[in-house]
């Protein structure tokens, strides 16, 4: 790659200027992150809430499932490419004169032939597979699925250019498209069709054509950046593949049971247990992912400069971003699953009466998201690292234990069965990254800082559920109370000088260091903003 003369830094500039310019990009990047995780959790609750109403148990199990179809396939064809690009886009030169854009037929022409592949072979026996996933669909049990599969090459050509857009835009840009296009216009167009009686597959019509407008929206905003159109060569030389691939391929199956590992729970619930224990599961599951969103926007929002960090072997500057990001991890994402462990029952009323009945599952699954969310993003770490291996075995390791307990437990438990399978899995697969990570990155993940975060948090949350459940039961009245109580904790530590003052250097992270950002970081000018 050719070097690119930058001005002379500041001389003898010590490490540690440098990883604080690393945690005030990764803050900048993280607030922007998490604004849009939260609008698409919001959203995403809708969205279960429209068709777990709309369809009642046996429905919803079914559109479920047919989402589930749509997600593990796209998982399986992207090949481990998104995640390629997310690693090899940022140390490659952008503009016409750069050579990013040569990535792009790398990543993008395996995994769509794949998709093609896979979604013409659906189609064709989709006719078969219906009676067995999607029980309770009645007879667009066929049309449902295939249209599913149908949509699969779309899904897998949107993933691959949201990969791309974080890479080469903004933070903004992904945002907008991921956190609040995609997530906004699906509960709008599946809430119109349950409004109007059009049935599943008018539902799964509406939850697939943002999609496609995804699709487009992403195409135009990297064709900028990368030059294309205004000759950027996009013809890989041979070392182009062979790095990318030697990378994305075992991140293949990694992605395909990352992305799937709700759905596989679903997907054998139904067939195991039947449509309506897989509706049961699968709001559950709506609940635990939605919690996992503010995990998924800082990871997001930080994973190139990860990339850059590692690529470079500034591995006390990423320990510093992860560490950092991992306690405002836990202090945003352990009070949700503290609340839904013990409010189980008032948060699944919300979706009708009939879902009450997976108040275990969900107990289970909360309290094992704190051990998911507690080691924080330490998948990243090892991908950005390059170690796309480690993080296969991890994965598999999950994987397995799932799979292994929830044949064992799915068809005497049900949805309780799967979750405890799930919970299993989820805590060998983060458990394992970590250990992985710590001895990749050589540096400690782990600091007093995030210790203090984990008990105060814990200790604060665990106090206002006691007192919403003297109160007011497990019931909506009891969280009213959990909530109100948590709302004037909240307000009175904002009276405590040394939580005012965190506060506000927080905010000067996000604000400012311009200056000092710009004598570490040594990207290109033409990569900076990503």
């Amino acid at each position: 790659m050719t070097a690119v003369t930058r001005p002379p830094a500041v001389p003898d500039e010590p490490a540690a200027d440098a990883g604080a310019a690393e945690t005030r990009r990764s803050a900048r990047s993280g607030v922007a992150g998490l604004l849009g995780a939260a609008t698409s959790g919001l959203f995403g609750f809708v969205l279960a809430v429209v068709i777990t109403r709309g369809y009642g148990t046996t429905g919803a199990g079914a559109f479920f499932a047919a989402i589930g179809v749509v997600t593990v396939a796209t998982a399986v064809c992207t090949l481990g490419a998104e995640t390629g690009l997310m690693w090899a886009l940022p140390r490659r030169r952008l503009g016409a004169g750069g050579d990013a854009a040569r990535v792009l037929p790398v990543a993008l022409i395996p995994p769509l032939l794949a998709a093609i592949l896979v979604a013409g072979a659906g189609v064709l026996v989709a006719d078969a597979l219906a009676p067995r996933l999607l029980r309770g669909s009645g007879a667009s049990g066929d049309a449902l699925l295939t249209v599913s599969f149908a949509a699969v090459p779309v899904v897998v050509a949107m993933t691959l250019l949201l990969a791309a857009l974080r890479c080469v835009r903004p933070i903004r840009a992904y945002v907008g498209v991921q956190f609040l296009l995609l997530p906004i216009a699906r509960p709008v167009l599946v809430g119109a069709a349950a409004l109007v009686g059009a049935g599943l597959l008018a539902g799964m019509t509406g939850w697939l054509v943002p999609a496609g407008l995804a699709l487009l929206v992403c195409l135009i905003l990297v064709a900028g950046p990368l030059g294309l159109g205004r000759g950027a060569t996009l013809t890989p030389v041979r070392s182009d593949w062979s790095t990318f691939w030697r990378f994305a391929l075992p991140r293949a199956a990694s992605a395909a049971i990352d992305a799937g590992s709700m759905w596989v729970g679903v997907l054998l619930t139904s067939v195991l247990a039947g449509p309506a224990d897989a509706g049961v599961f699968g709001a559950v599951g709506r609940y635990v992912l939605a919690g996992q969103l503010a995990m998924q926007g800082l990871r997001v929002a930080v994973s190139p400069q990860l990339s850059r960090l590692l690529g470079r072997g500034e591995r006390s500057a990423a320990a510093a971003v992860h560490r950092q990001l991992t306690s405002w991890g836990l202090v945003l994402s352990w009070p949700v699953y503290l609340l839904l462990a013990v409010f189980a029952s008032a948060f699944l009323h919300l979706f009708g009466p009939e879902f009450t009945a997976g108040v275990p599952a969900m107990t289970v699954l909360a309290l094992a998201m704190l051990v998911n969310t507690g080691v924080g993003n330490v998948q990243s770490l090892l991908l950005m690292g390059g170690r796309s291996g480690l993080h296969l075995v991890a994965t598999v390791a999950g994987l397995t234990v799932t799979v292994s307990l929830g044949l064992w437990l799915i068809p005497r438990y049900g949805a309780t069965g799967a979750a405890v399978a799930w919970a299993a899995g989820i805590a060998t697969e983060n458990l394992t990254a970590a250990g992985f990570a710590r001895s990749v990155v050589r540096e400690s993940l782990f600091d007093a800082a995030m210790v203090r975060a984990a008990a105060a948090t814990g200790a604060g949350v665990g106090l206002a559920c006691a007192v919403g459940v003297v109160a007011g039961g497990r019931g909506l009245p009891g969280l009213a109370v959990a909530l109100a109580v948590l709302l004037a904790g909240c307000v009175g530590m904002l009276t405590l000088p040394r939580v005012r003052a965190g506060i506000r250097g927080t905010m000067r992270q996000i604000r400012g260091g311009g200056q000092a950002a710009a004598a570490a970081d040594p990207a290109p000018a033409s990569t900076r903003g990503r």
